[in-house]
């Protein structure tokens, strides 16, 4: 449904997963917008004529300026089971993101320490451990470059608040974007240019292997790199994919 900011990938009985545009809360702040909650509890009630409270629960979040996969659980049983796939790293997460500073390698991984002031709503990465911080790990590799832009596909193994954006800051990397944290320039629309791109799970209740694709958010910059070749930017094997 157009009206709703949001595409729908996989929908069943148990689970929604949904491509939301950057901009969108996942779930309402002191701000009193509306969010990607209720707005896809919107959605559930108009679709199916549901009268009275539609269940869903919020299973991961993205940050308000990021794009792509979130999952929504429609049963308190489907919550709570995908809940222990999160908790348990049962879930393999990719993102897309676009940085000005080339990595320093082609592909790597990143390990720091992460500590959340969450008065500020910022991270801090250390390179050793301190106290009240918290391991943080993922790897990278550079997808192509486009106009002195790189695409990087990031593969969290940990699940941090702002995670991604301050780890690849940390080697001089910053998103697009991102004034939080280094990115001389906001984007236009007040995005950063990091996209949730995949999402591989097994289903918790009908237990087949899930793969969710999101496409790139409908502007000119994210566009610009799907062209590039389509072996180089080439998502890992595998067979259930929905678009």
């Amino acid at each position: 449904m157009a009206k709703y900011p949001f595409q729908v990938i996989y929908e069943d009985n148990h689970l929604i997963v949904v491509n939301k545009e950057p901009g969108i809360l996942v779930q309402g702040d002191a701000t009193g917008d509306k969010c990607l909650l209720d707005m896809v509890k919107d959605y559930i009630a108009e679709k199916y004529n549901k009268p009275g409270a539609v269940f869903l629960g919020t299973v991961h979040r993205l940050d308000r300026p990021v794009s792509g996969l979130v999952v929504f659980a429609r049963t308190s049983k489907a919550l709570e089971r995908m809940n222990e796939l999160f908790r348990k790293r049962d879930v393999q997460k990719i993102y897309w993101a676009v940085v000005r500073e080339r990595p320093p390698q082609s592909k790597g991984k990143l390990v720091h320490w992460l500590s959340k002031d969450e008065a500020k709503n910022v991270t801090t990465a250390y390179d050793y451990e301190a106290p009240g911080t918290q391991r943080a790990e993922l790897s990278y590799r550079v997808l192509g470059e486009i106009n002195k832009y790189y695409l990087l596909e990031v593969t969290p193994i940990t699940g941090r608040p702002h995670q991604i954006r301050v780890q690849l800051a940390s080697m001089n990397s910053p998103i697009r974007g991102d004034l939080k944290y280094g990115y001389p320039r906001p984007n236009t629309d007040g995005s950063i240019n990091l996209h949730a791109r995949r999402l591989y799970f097994v289903h918790p209740v009908k237990k087949e292997p899930i793969i969710c694709r999101a496409g790139v958010p409908s502007n000119p910059f994210w566009e610009e790199f799907l062209t590039l070749d389509d072996e180089e930017i080439k998502d890992d094997n595998m067979d259930f994919l929905y678009e």
